[in-house]
């Protein structure tokens, strides 16, 4: 198996453990995978083709899908509320 895939493995158990933490303390392990995800996406893609590219858009798409709706509704001006466990 080559380099981006076994970390591209590494990525998902560590976001799978990231999920099982009490909402406060996602935020930090979440914004590093969030931010380490396209470098890998693009890597895997260079490596191995558009569809394992596409397979890994999806998967990161599906997993992500809370964040990237709350920064796109924040970029677009719109109210993004915090969800109840982070508010103070």
């Amino acid at each position: 198996m080559s380099w981006p895939l076994i970390l591209g493995c590494v990525w998902v158990l560590a976001a799978a453990a990231t999920a099982m933490l009490p909402m406060r303390r996602q935020m930090v392990p979440g914004l590093a995978l969030l931010a380490a995800a396209p470098v890998l996406l693009v890597w895997i893609g260079w490596m191995h083709g558009w569809l394992w590219l596409a397979i890994g858009l999806l998967a990161f798409l599906s997993m992500f899908r809370n964040p990237l709706l709350y920064f796109l509704r924040r970029a677009m001006g719109r109210p993004a509320p915090l969800p109840k466990e982070m508010e103070k």
